[in-house]
């Protein structure tokens, strides 16, 4: 069997696979909408004797790096009924869809893994955490009044949340550019409120659900202090209704620091996964910070990567050229890393200090101090799913 397209004539089976595997029940009311969204990915897989045994599914998507926009292959979907798994089929099409996404110009990969060290072993790695922040009604403490205002929306008024979402995602690294169909799905049966400031800005938003007594803030987006305190407070004025409150929040954002009782139950767990495609391109499309850079920045990077063989290569950063050159006869001077340690280092997620304390980097002290200043302070985030 080999890695083929799977078209429309099984995208119900691709369906029931994904019913199977992720033990969940689709509503038939849901499927031809389901169906319209599959026309809209890359669907490959394997059959046998012409029944779906296998599939992956790919999304193309874009995500901002600061102000700049990467092309983005979402993976999703991967999943092999029980009696053919353990041979080898994900692998084949996890590398049949890196030469695709190579040849489609994609820079980067991301993923949810159902296994991090498996995605591990083809080159993706961690580079955004996902806090979980829980508290009681006792917890609903107000502050400050804030000088704006906090509005309520309807499920199809996202331009304004749209706006703010864009501003936050810029300032970090790895968010996912959303457009009007993907808005549409992530508010659909959800709450809205829109903090406006005294110009009738729109400087924040939550996304939440009421229900049983709980409220559930899937999104708490602010663009600064007031918009965070007006939100805030909209939240305790729901004391009446809710015994527990339950937020996802960035893990730096300041919030939490800001309550008269910090002291809240928070989860952080590691969640998104990414993977750099193609490293020369995504090197030269890369913001670093030139500014930091001298006439004699020359950094030499080693990368290693078994399953997309064109990046092992030594790529030669110098300021706003990135070069492919021959392996130097000595590596005295080289950074040498591996693709996984490459792209959580350039997400900003583990700092070469760290990765070099736990042995996945290696180098000349100045070259790894040179890259570390070339290399943006900005903190990966991703608050989606797919």
């Amino acid at each position: 069997m080999e890695v083929i397209p799977i078209n429309e004539d099984k995208y119900l089976e691709a369906i029931r696979l994904s019913e199977y595997a992720f033990q969940y029940k689709v509503p038939k009311e849901d499927i031809e909408e389901i169906m319209e969204m599959l026309k809209k990915q890359q669907v490959i897989g394997f059959l046998d004797e012409k029944q779906l045994v296998a599939k992956l599914h790919l999304l193309s998507l874009q995500v901002y790096l600061g102000d700049d926009l990467l092309k983005m292959g979402g993976i999703a979907g991967v999943a092999t009924y029980p009696e053919y798994r353990r041979n080898g089929y994900v692998k084949e099409m996890l590398i049949h869809i890196l030469e695709q996404l190579k040849k489609d110009e994609f820079r980067i990969s991301m993923l949810f893994p159902f296994s991090v060290p498996f995605y591990r072993k083809f080159g993706w790695e961690l580079f955004s955490n996902k806090q979980t922040v829980t508290m009681t009604k006792s917890d609903l403490m107000f502050q400050r009044e804030a000088t704006g205002t906090v509005k309520r929306s309807q499920e199809g008024q996202v331009a304004d949340l749209a706006i703010v979402y864009t501003q936050y995602a810029t300032k970090l690294f790895g968010m996912l550019h959303r457009d009007h169909d993907w808005w549409r799905k992530l508010v659909k049966d959800q709450q809205m409120a829109i903090y406006y400031d005294t110009m009738k800005v729109a400087k924040g938003y939550i996304i939440y659900t009421v229900q049983d007594k709980k409220m559930k803030v899937k999104e708490f987006v602010a663009l600064g202090g007031d918009a965070r305190r007006g939100l805030w407070n909209f939240i305790c004025q729901h004391d009446s209704m809710i015994n527990e409150l339950e937020m996802v929040l960035h893990e730096r954002d300041p919030l939490l620091f800001s309550l008269k009782e910090p002291r809240v139950k928070q989860e952080l767990t590691p969640y998104f996964m990414a993977r750099i495609v193609d490293v020369k391109p995504f090197l030269e499309e890369y913001p670093f910070h030139w500014k930091n850079a001298t006439k004699e920045t020359n950094i030499l990077i080693k990368v290693t990567d078994e399953y997309a063989p064109w990046n092992n290569q030594v790529f030669e950063v110098k300021p706003n050229t990135i070069n492919i050159i021959p392996y130097p006869n000595t590596e005295e001077k080289l950074i040498s890393l591996s693709i996984n340690t490459l792209t959580t280092l350039l997400l900003g997620y583990q700092k070469a200090s760290e990765l070099k304390e736990l042995e996945r980097i290696s180098g000349d002290e100045l070259a790894l101090e040179q890259l570390d200043q070339l290399i943006p302070k900005k903190v990966p985030y991703f608050y989606d799913f797919f």
